[in-house]
């Protein structure tokens, strides 16, 4: 099976979707050279495009995909928490943590763990005194805090 079923340009780069008959089981962040790639229509990686799409032209777009999440028990609190931060908003790891009766590293651990960002919105979540804190393990500035920055700027988020 290919890696990916889909593949959809962003205008920080590509966003790969890997999908079953039935789930979005990830999504990755690509380099902006790797091309499109069209799903078959009527399947589960076509849906995720149209609605990846509707949020790229709208970031207030809710998600409603069937998604296949495998993880520890702690990641999934992490990521269901993530999932009730609204667009436009951030949390810091610390607040996250606190939420949910954990540590800020280890939501740390669980946003870096994330198979589906974007859809679990892991750019909500910020370090204290207003930095990005990390993303996609880097946390230094470069190709992918960048994304962080242009998904929080596109949803209006403060501090973007």
């Amino acid at each position: 099976m290919a890696p990916f079923q889909a593949c959809v340009r962003a205008p920080f780069g590509t966003v790969g979707i890997s999908a079953t008959d039935t789930h979005v089981t990830g999504i990755r962040y690509l380099s902006p050279d790797v091309p499109a790639l069209a799903p078959k229509r009527g399947t589960v990686a076509f849906l995720a495009c149209v609605q990846l799409q509707s949020y790229l032209d709208n970031p207030a777009f809710a998600f409603d995909l069937p998604m296949k999440l495998t993880g520890t028990r702690h990641q999934l609190s992490v990521w269901e928490a993530m999932c009730a931060i609204p667009a436009g908003e951030t949390r810091t790891y610390g607040e996250l943590a606190k939420s949910i009766g954990s540590s800020a590293r280890a939501v740390g651990g669980a946003c870096g763990a994330n198979p589906l960002p974007i859809v679990v919105p892991c750019h909500r979540v910020v370090g204290a005194n207003g930095s990005l804190g990390g993303f996609m393990g880097a946390r230094q500035e470069g190709f992918e805090l960048s994304i962080k920055r242009w998904l929080l700027a596109h949803e209006g988020a403060r501090g973007a």
